[in-house]
């Protein structure tokens, strides 16, 4: 007891010097760059020839500006939050948006895009950005940094920026669990390891690019999505524990191959991000952290509606989302977010110091 006393009081004093740091007006670190799907794209599909877009209401109708953004989400993204927590005043802007331009883009940029995955393939079906595509915007990013500062500042800005990736669950859901030219020919392990090999490449590169902090964080319980519940449950109204456990499996993986890379790159600081947990327990203990609904999301019939789906004449939708842990089929709402983004700066100590 002691001993937890004594970590609890260490982690609150370093919160505290977090804090302090960044109310002197610098950022903890001097840039952050995003990569990944729908989770964390804040605006790239907009400019896309995709059906997978949020760039219409309800979506955005509780962020800063109450209008949608192409975040899929009634506000903010944990990313926006923890852009936020790092001091930054404002977060880093869609690649392929017109705000990703001049000295804007020095403190990072977000190449995320809905519906892409580790497994290229997923990303090409729905005409998203895949990870291939977003790791060439982001060379792009760079020399575009170069001129503007310089190399010696852009090296600086590269190592010690922090980069985070946020994939695997479109490639579970949207692709192998509903293609059975996947699910036929692979079982979900055999598939964890194509997409372990596609993030050891990703992270590789940004390595061999100059990255020297980056995050990645593990899939969410995906049984638990509203939209999959629908989609997978049986008729059952309860989270769908063979997509849990094929999760756990893969989140397993991915510390392993995580740390091993971490052994072989000289200098790397890699932070695995538990999300699993934190959002399972929101989920399973919505009233815990002020929830009261956390089967249904918030917009449409609360079972399935997402992106397209989710729209200004879908019956049914919520007027609070704060009550909500789900806005829309498969993302969190900003209350949701928030409490994620505070674990997620729980769990990325070693990205800042």
């Amino acid at each position: 007891m002691r001993t937890m006393g004594f970590l609890r009081c260490l982690l609150g004093g370093f919160l505290l010097a977090i804090v302090f740091s960044v109310s002197n007006g610098d950022p903890l670190v001097p840039a952050l760059c995003i990569f990944g799907d729908s989770v964390v794209d804040v605006g790239n599909n907009n400019n896309l020839s995709t059906l997978i877009k949020a760039n219409f209401p309800p979506y955005g109708r509780d962020f800063v500006t109450h209008r949608p953004t192409g975040r899929f989400c009634n506000g903010k993204l944990a990313t926006d939050f923890t852009a936020e927590y790092l001091g930054f005043t404002s977060y880093p802007p869609a690649y392929l948006s017109r705000e990703a331009r001049g000295q804007r883009i020095l403190t990072g940029v977000n190449f995320a895009s809905a519906a892409s995955g580790y497994y290229n393939v997923t990303a090409r079906l729905f005409r998203a950005l895949t990870l291939s595509h977003q790791l060439k915007y982001y060379r792009l990013w760079q020399r575009k940094v170069v001129n503007l500062v310089g190399r010696t500042q852009a090296t600086n800005i590269f190592s010690g920026g922090i980069h985070l990736i946020n994939a695997g669950s479109s490639d579970f859901i949207q692709n192998y669990y509903i293609n059975p030219l996947l699910n036929r020919r692979y079982s979900p392990d055999e598939f964890s390891d194509i997409l372990m090999q596609s993030y050891s490449s990703f992270v590789q590169n940004l390595y061999d690019l100059g990255a020297r902090r980056i995050g990645v964080t593990t899939l969410p319980p995906t049984g638990c999505l509203p939209a999959a519940i629908t989609l997978f449950g049986r008729g059952r109204n309860q989270c769908v524990a063979r997509l849990n456990q094929d999760a756990i499996s893969f989140n397993n993986k991915l510390n392993r191959t995580s740390q091993n890379l971490k052994n072989k790159l000289s200098g790397l600081k890699l932070v695995v991000f538990d999300i699993y947990q934190p959002l399972f327990d929101l989920i399973t203990k919505p009233a815990e952290s002020g929830f009261f609904e956390s089967r249904k999301a918030c917009c449409g019939t609360g079972t399935l509606e997402t992106s397209f789906l989710c729209n200004a004449r879908s019956i049914g939708t919520c007027f609070n989302a704060t009550n909500y842990v789900f806005w829309d089929g498969f993302h969190p709402s900003e209350s949701a977010n928030e409490k994620l983004a505070q674990s997620l700066l729980e769990q990325g100590f070693d990205l800042i110091s």
